[in-house]
């Protein structure tokens, strides 16, 4: 029986990788080591290492300048949650609507930071109410909420705020220690927890063109009996003070796990191609999958129309000005946006590429939990339906 290194390393041996992929987990290794990256990719050490002295050999640089803005990114973004969760005034108003217990709880984490009587005062009960509410022993309830308080609290910033009560739940129930889904975001809401919330759509591609279309052989079914029966496609976008991002995305439709993806300062045909190609890649070249997109000119254009001829896929595409037609899509990139790139502040492109690359190969496709596949991670869910 094969260990899991042993797994990782044949897994490893007949997969080809993008230059994109390469470039961000070369850059990975050298902040959290070879060994981390290996097992978080599921690409086996050889290989990262093998591409580290191809990059010595050719005389690469790392780009130490890249990860440095993005730690230097991500410590400011440390320092505003910290200042904003000590910032009383701003935390008690949602407070004055609560029970009591509530407030005295609130009360005494921040006791350190501002005077009793005022906080008192401005959650409308009395001192001494607070300091007898202080000496009585907790009760069971109130010490098994501390505790779930402290996995929540865990649990969600492993999220980095992505995940809901629902996902948290789950996510516990897993690990041995359930808890009611009411209960987390009772004590999420009590404590300002909350998950990143959605902005409105925006249509990316150019569909105003003259060029030949494909009929929409979907019809809005997202569902798929087997893997590489159906896959979507579309381009979504990232500002950064640099200028914007053009993502492109080619989701699996029965694990719905991210299979291709490519990103470019340029929304163009060749985007969308270097996708696909991942894509093709990564599922080792299947016939017959009908590939379904809107009908922006990037899917409509001659070079990408010749790897659907090349390769033997079939091509899908959503009717004129109906987003409901790549409705899975546009609920990835709704996903992407809400927990990958609002209130975030991208200074250089390289960051946004980074939260790209981190997004997609570490935490979605190999740890969040989605509730079309009973709580699985697209990863697990395939590992689990091909066992």
């Amino acid at each position: 029986m094969k260990t899991k290194k042993e797994e990782i390393t044949a897994r490893s041996a007949y997969k080809r990788y993008t230059s994109q992929f390469k470039e961000q987990a070369l850059e990975r290794t050298d902040r959290d080591g070879v060994p981390k990256v290996a097992q978080d990719l599921g690409v086996a050490e050889a290989t990262l290492y093998a591409w580290k002295a191809k990059r010595r050999q050719t005389g690469q640089p790392f780009e130490d300048q890249k990860l440095q803005q993005a730690e230097l990114a991500r410590l400011k973004r440390e320092n505003a949650r910290l200042e904003e969760e000590v910032a009383y005034p701003k935390k008690g108003g949602g407070v004055l609507r609560e029970t009591a217990q509530v407030k005295y709880a609130m009360i005494k984490t921040n006791e350190m930071h501002f005077p009793v009587g005022m906080m008192c005062r401005l959650l409308l009960v009395s001192r001494s109410g607070y300091y007898a509410w202080k000496r009585r022993p907790p009760s069971v309830r109130e010490q098994s909420n501390r505790l779930l308080k402290i996995e929540i609290k865990r649990v969600f910033d492993d999220e980095k705020g992505r995940a809901g009560a629902p996902r948290i739940a789950r996510r516990l129930q897993d690990e041995g220690k359930p808890a009611g889904r009411h209960r987390i975001a009772r004590i999420m809401k009590d404590n300002g927890w909350r998950a990143k919330a959605a902005r409105k759509y925006k249509a990316t591609t150019h569909s105003k063109h003259s060029l030949p279309v494909a009929p929409n052989l979907l019809e809005q079914d997202f569902s798929a009996d087997k893997p590489d029966q159906k896959w979507v496609s579309d381009i979504t976008y990232i500002w950064t003070e640099e200028g914007w991002l053009y993502l492109a995305v080619v989701l699996e439709l029965y694990s719905r796990r991210v299979i291709g993806w490519a990103i470019s300062e340029r929304m163009t045909a060749a985007l969308v191609c270097d996708a696909l190609i991942m894509a093709l890649w990564n599922r080792k070249m299947p016939k017959g999958v009908i590939v379904h997109s809107d009908r922006g000119s990037q899917y409509c254009s001659a070079v990408y129309q010749k790897l659907f001829r090349k390769h033997q896929l079939i091509c899908s595409m959503s009717k004129k000005g109906d987003c409901y037609d790549n409705a899975a899509m546009e609920s990835w990139n709704h996903s992407f946006k809400v927990e990958a790139v609002h209130g975030e502040c991208f200074k250089a492109r390289s960051e946004a590429k980074f939260q790209v690359f981190e997004y997609i190969e570490v935490y979605y496709n190999r740890k969040r939990l989605h509730s079309k596949l009973g709580y699985l991670s697209p990863e697990a869910f395939e590992a689990k339906k091909v066992a």
